[in-house]
């Protein structure tokens, strides 16, 4: 602890601040536009522990509370809704993929914010925050990097029965082209 404040400011000092950075963080990012992000990149590509969705299935059984978790973009009315799939044309799901991309960043961004609660809270309260960054922002990335990965499958079968614009490499994960 840096800076000593009763419990009840710090309480609300850090209602506070949770607030603002998550305003803060999701407008930013929501200001980025979508070909910013890669799919491709270090953060969103899939791993191969991840065993095209299967992972997050047999250890975390997300289809039995991903329905549960809100939708970032129903608070704004220029966010792209990502609760169920609104069209099954390539061009949308391809920006559904990009949106995956803009929400995981959003929750991962957010999530190393829980740093600076340990300025003014004694450290264990910090592990506390800490605590609830894991808890609200982690089954987040979960479900965007599950979403993407079955995305992903479907834009690449999308994208070769609708045209050949995309290239795909026989064993490659990449789908996107920059000139996209």
């Amino acid at each position: 602890m840096i800076i000593h404040l009763p419990s009840l400011w710090a309480g609300v000092i850090d209602f506070i601040t949770w607030l603002l950075i998550h305003v803060f963080v999701s407008l930013s990012i929501s200001k980025m536009r979508p070909d910013s992000f890669n799919p491709d990149s270090w953060l969103y590509k899939e791993r191969r522990w991840e065993n095209n969705g299967r992972f997050y299935n047999k250890f975390f059984m997300i289809k039995k509370w991903k329905g549960f978790l809100p939708d970032g973009a129903a608070v704004s009315k220029s966010g792209f809704r990502k609760k169920r799939l609104g069209n099954n044309d390539a061009a949308y799901i391809r920006r559904f993929i990009l949106e995956t991309c803009r929400a995981e960043l959003t929750h991962w961004v957010i999530f190393v914010f829980a740093i600076v609660f340990f300025i003014w809270n004694d450290w264990w309260i910090g592990l506390i925050m800490i605590g609830y960054a894991i808890v609200v922002n982690i089954p987040c990335v979960i479900t965007q990097r599950y979403n993407r990965i079955r995305l992903r499958r479907v834009y690449e079968t999308r994208s070769l029965t609708a045209s050949n614009n995309t290239q795909i490499v026989a064993g490659s994960k990449r789908v996107f082209r920059n000139d996209e």
